[in-house]
């Protein structure tokens, strides 16, 4: 079927089909008066607005708005039991989150909650935030286990996970991430839990064929470099892609660690070192900043992103939603976010935002950008530019989203 979208104000995409880096990162190609010619799903050609093609089967009129890439979020947590807003207050109060893991909330406040709820029950919170993400614009996600800390638990997660990639109109990556925390069981027994997560997690995850991705909290207080490289070591050997949780907290090393073990990326980097920025570079490790978090955790710290970007490293942003350090559906938040606490263009925003987060999933070729043969994974907003994004901050003004051509959001 080909549908023709007209009525467009402007058609916003990143320059390059399949990666945004150097100076590509500082531009958008901006098209106006133009129409998008949609083939089976797919993008099939830009055209001048006064252009006939009477062979196509539907016009859709976009009501004068900016049309952008779908986002592409490529750190989320959406599967869990529970909230933790009370957490909000301790902070406010002064609480730091490590103080706030010791006093039982946390991660393990959350594993808690995950291990009671039957499947069902994650699923459809699972959903319901999946939907509100979705309203916000993102059309492609990766999202982690991590909240189970048992074999039983974090496969239940995937479980959710998977039945989330055949149920919902969205992109899905999925990511195991056992090693998000010591749970309390094995408190005093860390090296008893790295043998459970390498030999009997890792290996049934793999037999199921239920995650893509193998992800670890490497931070002090956690999983150090060793631990972190020996369960690292052991995904990869079974054939998982690697992603790291690197550098939040502290400069433990993580990134350098992402950049030996050739990670797919490494996500926080609040603390990563000039050494750690080089050594990902040349690993082509991505750089997935998460200003979300780090805001939400009530810090002046944040990662740095024009470091990364003057060394032509490949700059990724998403949510991190997840149940204690950032509760947003928002990608668009992130992006304001990324720009006043990190110093980015709004260009730059988008450009991490869209193409760099598909580079990161492996899916460059087939979302992130409006260039033809690809998906028509698209993005309407009710805006003069595609500027008002990032300026009109805290207000959704995602009218329609689309994933392959058809609408899966539009705001009644």
């Amino acid at each position: 079927m080909r549908i023709r979208l007209t009525n467009i104000r402007e058609i916003v995409t990143p320059v390059c089909p399949d990666l945004a880096v150097g100076d590509n990162m500082n531009h958008l190609t901006v098209y106006t008066d133009s129409d998008i010619i949609l083939s089976d799903g797919m993008i099939e050609s830009i055209v001048h607005r006064n252009q006939s093609h009477p062979d196509v089967d539907q016009v859709v009129d976009a009501e004068n708005s900016v049309v952008l890439p779908a986002f592409v979020d490529s750190h989320t947590h959406l599967v869990f039991g529970g909230t933790r807003e009370d957490e909000f207050n301790l902070r406010i109060q002064g609480k730091k989150y490590m103080e706030i893991a010791a006093m039982g909330g946390g991660i393990n406040s959350t594993v808690r909650a995950t291990r009671m709820e039957d499947e069902e029950t994650l699923f459809e919170q699972a959903v319901r935030n999946l939907r509100d993400m979705v309203a916000h614009g993102t059309a492609t996600f990766e999202t982690k286990s991590g909240y189970g800390l048992d074999t039983e638990t974090e496969l239940k997660q995937l479980r959710v996970i998977k039945r989330l990639q055949d149920t919902q109109p969205v992109g899905i990556k999925a990511t195991f991430l056992g090693a998000h925390e010591i749970p309390t069981e094995f408190r005093n027994r860390k090296e008893d839990y790295i043998k459970l997560v390498c030999n009997e997690m890792l290996p049934a995850v793999k037999e199921q064929g239920i995650a893509e991705y193998c992800d670890i909290f490497c931070e002090t207080g956690v999983f150090n470099i060793d631990e972190s490289r020996t369960i690292l070591r052991k995904a990869k050997d079974l054939g998982f892609k690697l992603r790291i949780h690197a550098d939040e907290l502290t400069p433990l090393g993580g990134g350098e660690l992402a950049g030996e073990l050739g990670a797919v990326s490494a996500d926080h980097l609040v603390h990563v070192s000039g050494t750690g920025i080089d050594k990902m570079i040349q690993a082509g490790v991505v750089f997935n900043m998460l200003p979300g978090t780090t805001f939400f955790l009530m810090s002046d710290h944040f990662a740095p992103a024009l470091d990364i970007l003057a060394a032509n490293g490949i700059l990724a942003l998403s949510t991190d939603f997840n149940p204690g350090s950032s509760y947003t559906h928002s990608m668009p938040m992130i992006i304001t976010l990324a720009c006043l606490k990190m110093g980015l263009t709004i260009e730059q925003g988008i450009n991490a935002a869209t193409i760099n987060g598909a580079y990161s999933l492996g899916l460059q070729d087939v979302t992130g950008s409006i260039h033809p043969g690809k998906q028509a994974d698209l993005t309407f907003l009710d805006a003069p530019s595609y500027k008002f994004l990032v300026y009109n901050f805290g207000v959704n003004r995602v009218r329609a989203v689309m994933k392959k051509g058809k609408f899966i959001f539009q705001k009644s």
